[in-house]
């Protein structure tokens, strides 16, 4: 008797490689020790969240006798969340958002997952730039979408042949995640602009709306002083969405919010069944702890000096090693070349190391593997020998 649907079950042949390396790092650290297993292959921020949230925590609590103090919010959020993140996009975007313009989610995946919903008809076709983060197929799949890689160029920066190509009548939007996930790359204000006029074409060839859905949840870890542009200002049919896992290291609260481009025709249209559908997939609402939380801390950040001396920490080791890579500019990931055509050979020699990273064809790029660097710096340094180990015995003669 079959308990499951086939698309589920063939999902599950197939399951998150992130996840199966990190429960092999459980394993290994279960015999080896914490400090002697090398884990970079979850993007699990490690850092506590800045004291403003514990301050704000409570506060929250002191007030947890009042009525409904944890009752059923609107669909779209709560008026003092919203008021705050209309602050912080407005001032991230350089364009006056207003509070109704945004949907408090549960997390970012909850805000794709939502737009999806409302604007995807089966059979519409998502463009991503690859590599990408994997879990953005299942999100299109949930709603009758497919997605479509699009193979960026060798320094990872966004390939606009390949992208005019990828383009029909099919397509309803463009994802694009900048600091991306697993690159780290930050796309510049020339490329995205041409991307912009692509979709302007586009739209007038096809006669529908085709979106730019701007992932944005790593904007805040920006090492270098990079220019990460307002995609309010490079093209009218964008929405942002963004959450406070990374930047404020709350992945586990489940906090989020879709910002609909101002500029946009009809943009109440969308908002109004981003709304339904924020509800209607099960949600209800965001988390309402969560969202106190964000009225009273949109504006507190973790210690980004912390993540950029581990970047550089093991950008180092990764040179040291002989290992070929493109220094990311933001986000918390490596994303190097594999010295094995099929990088897998090269994961095996680095688990035999203790050392667990993700294969990239994980990410839709073989041939390359992974390294999140949101660990201690003890861990990372401590891994410096083992990674050369593993190099030498693939690279032997």
């Amino acid at each position: 008797m079959q308990l499951l649907s086939d698309e589920v079950k063939g999902f599950l042949g197939n399951s998150s490689m992130i996840r199966r390396m990190f429960e092999a790092g459980i394993e290994l650290k279960k015999t080896y020790g914490e400090d002697n297993v090398y884990d970079f292959s979850l993007g699990n921020p490690d850092l506590p969240p800045p004291p403003e949230i514990k301050q704000a925590m409570l506060e929250i609590a002191a007030n947890s006798d009042q009525p409904f103090a944890f009752g059923y919010m609107p669909n779209a959020g709560e008026n003092a969340a919203r008021s705050a993140l209309s602050q912080l996009v407005s001032s991230e975007q350089s364009t006056a958002v207003p509070p109704e313009n945004i949907i408090v989610t549960c997390g970012a995946a909850g805000g794709i997952n939502a737009f999806f919903r409302a604007t995807l008809t089966p059979g519409d076709e998502v463009l991503c730039i690859a590599p990408y983060f994997v879990e953005y197929g299942f999100y299109a799949g949930n709603f009758g979408g497919i997605l479509k890689p699009v193979m960026a160029n060798e320094d990872f920066s966004l390939n606009i042949d390949n992208i005019a190509a990828a383009i029909t009548e099919k397509t309803r939007a463009i994802i694009i995640n900048s600091p991306n996930n697993p690159t780290g790359k930050i796309y510049n204000r020339q490329e995205l602009l041409a991307v912009a006029a692509l979709l302007k074409s586009a739209r007038e060839k096809y006669g529908r709306m085709i979106y730019i859905v701007s992932d944005e949840p790593y904007r805040f870890l920006n090492y270098d002083g990079d220019e990460v542009p307002s995609m309010f200002n490079v093209y009218d049919g964008t929405v942002v969405i963004g959450s406070f896992s990374k930047t404020l290291s709350l992945p586990g609260e489940r906090i989020g919010y879709i910002a609909v481009n101002p500029a946009l025709e009809n943009a109440a249209e969308l908002l109004g069944g981003l709304t339904l559908t924020n509800r209607t997939l099960g949600f209800v609402n965001a988390p309402v702890v969560a969202q106190k939380l964000i009225a009273k801390c949109s504006n507190a950040r973790i210690d980004l000096d912390i993540y950029r001396r581990r970047r550089d920490l093991m950008a180092q080791i990764l040179t040291d090693a002989g290992i070929d890579f493109v220094m990311p500019g933001g986000a918390f990931y490596f994303f190097p070349k594999s010295p094995t055509a099929d990088e897998r050979i090269f994961i095996d020699a680095l688990l035999a190391e203790r050392i667990l990273a993700v294969p990239g064809r994980g990410f839709g790029l073989p041939g390359y593997f992974r390294l999140a660097f949101c660990v201690s710096e003890k861990i990372i340094a401590n891994s410096a020998d083992s990674f050369k180990r593993a190099m030498d015995k693939v690279t032997e003669k």
